[in-house]
């Protein structure tokens, strides 16, 4: 299965709203990004377990461990809640950044170091989650 095909298949999991926000935010976030690299994680650990909510993911970066170890993961990360939908933004080292800037402007949201967390797609303001 590619991946374009199980993030289709983990948004066709939600109702219908919640599945169209999803649908709307990526093909935003491909817009803006159209040679991004994209991940789907389905949340499980390497026994099957449950660990976290699914993840699509968009964007290459490179994590540096301590040890000298790096990893590549995504840049950002949007994945369904019970609540609504969270947007990730990783590798934000201000993790005031994100409230400062775009905290009073982007609408009805949770913004967290580097999340933002809002219920239905239209209680943001879309040009300035851009």
């Amino acid at each position: 299965m590619t991946i374009e095909s199980q993030i289709q298949t983990y948004f066709n999991t939600h109702p219908e709203s919640k599945r169209s926000d999803m649908q709307e935010l990526h093909n935003l976030i491909l817009e803006l990004m159209p040679k991004c690299k994209l991940w789907f994680l389905d949340g499980k650990n390497s026994d099957e377990k449950v660990v976290s909510n699914p993840n699509i993911g968009y964007g290459l970066r490179t994590i540096q461990y301590a040890g000298g170890e790096s990893k590549e993961y995504y840049q950002i990360g949007v994945s369904a809640n019970t609540a609504g939908i969270s947007i990730y933004i990783l590798g934000i080292n201000d993790k005031t950044y994100l409230t400062r800037t775009y905290g009073e402007r982007l609408g009805k949201a949770k913004i967290t170091g580097y999340c933002i967390k809002f219920k239905p797609l239209k209680d943001i303001h879309i040009e300035i989650l851009k």
